[in-house]
């Protein structure tokens, strides 16, 4: 049988549990096509996985995302040609069936978006998008409804997403501010695009306020999670809106907090939950488009290939990546 390289988790653990092999390259079912890899990004999701906070069977080749070429497609060639440029994301990857940490993946035909035929654009960066793109674009645009002029602050503006989400939220017209806990990130911050920095201590709210009501926000997009939550509903002016997307930090637990006083008066909290079906409405032609003219740029923090990747993983766990990881099979 015909075997590929891939990577594969047979039980929770360190970075280290992550073992590069050879699998048998798998056959698609009716519904499925297979994709030849040519790229996938890191995501927090994958990192949870690995560590077993996300229930899946072992062994399982994880990942959440790819992209790629059409290998085969049985009875969906009308739909997706040979050869075709496809990226694809969620609904079950590398939990509920094996993901994308893999030379080939086979994947639901309702989960794969065909990308641009003539993109430009390198592995690399098309590998950085399946899930970074919609995360950011969904919470700004579906989640806060953000509009031109408005002040919004990313909790978490080093992060892969909160890079992405600063640009976007450029494109749109709109001021944005980023915190960042280490000093020395300032200037990416800056150089990404972002008007404002704030030096994360833990009370932004209190810097906020020294600064002047005028440094109050419209929107926030929360993307450390149930430690800092508190803190960023208090960056935000009344009728603000409060976004929850990530949970970069461990430390919180919502489950025990009392919402009439977690949330002020006057100020909206809401989720984001990005889904495969959000992927699938994710407009990524016009955004590969931006991307491709230049007004559209996505800081990427490290290109690896795949038997790098348990020190790629190390990196994420670390946040020493200073944006998208991504992994060339």
């Amino acid at each position: 049988m015909p075997s590929m390289k891939a990577i594969i988790l047979h039980t929770p653990g360190p970075p280290d549990t992550l073992k590069l092999t050879h699998h048998p390259i798998p056959i698609p079912k009716p519904g499925e096509l297979r994709i030849r890899i040519k790229a996938f990004g890191l995501n927090r999701c994958d990192l949870l996985t690995r560590q077993g906070h996300h229930p899946i069977t072992y062994p399982r080749i994880p990942g959440i995302e790819a992209v790629g070429i059409v290998d085969t497609a049985p009875g969906l060639e009308h739909i997706f040609p040979l050869g075709s440029i496809v990226a694809t994301a969620m609904g079950g990857m590398g939990t509920v069936f094996d993901g994308g940490y893999a030379e080939y993946t086979c994947v639901p035909a309702g989960q794969t978006q065909l990308l641009r035929p003539k993109t430009t654009l390198p592995w690399e960066i098309l590998g950085a998008i399946p899930v970074m793109v919609p995360t950011a674009w969904g919470a700004l645009i579906r989640s806060l409804g953000l509009r031109a002029q408005e002040r919004l602050l990313i909790r978490g503006g080093s992060t892969s997403v909160g890079l992405a989400a600063a640009a976007i939220a450029k494109v749109h017209g709109a001021y944005v501010a980023s915190t960042t806990r280490m000093k020395e990130r300032e200037t990416m911050l800056l150089e990404n695009g972002v008007d404002r920095v704030w030096i994360d201590d833990g009370a932004v709210a209190e810097q906020i306020r020294a600064a002047g009501s005028g440094a109050y926000y419209d929107k926030v997009l929360e993307l450390v999670g149930a430690a800092t939550l508190a803190d960023s509903l208090r960056c935000v002016k009344k009728g603000g809106i409060v976004s929850l997307v990530g949970r970069l930090c461990e430390n919180g637990d919502l489950e025990t907090v009392d919402l009439m006083e977690l949330i002020p008066s006057g100020i909206k909290l809401t989720v984001y939950r990005g889904t495969s079906e959000d992927f699938m409405s994710t407009p990524l032609d016009a955004i590969l488009r931006l991307v491709e003219q230049g007004s559209l740029k996505f800081k990427i923090g490290q290109v690896l290939r795949m038997e790098q990747i348990v020190e790629a993983h190390r990196c994420m766990e670390e946040n020493k990546a200073e944006g998208k990881i991504v992994i060339l099979p």
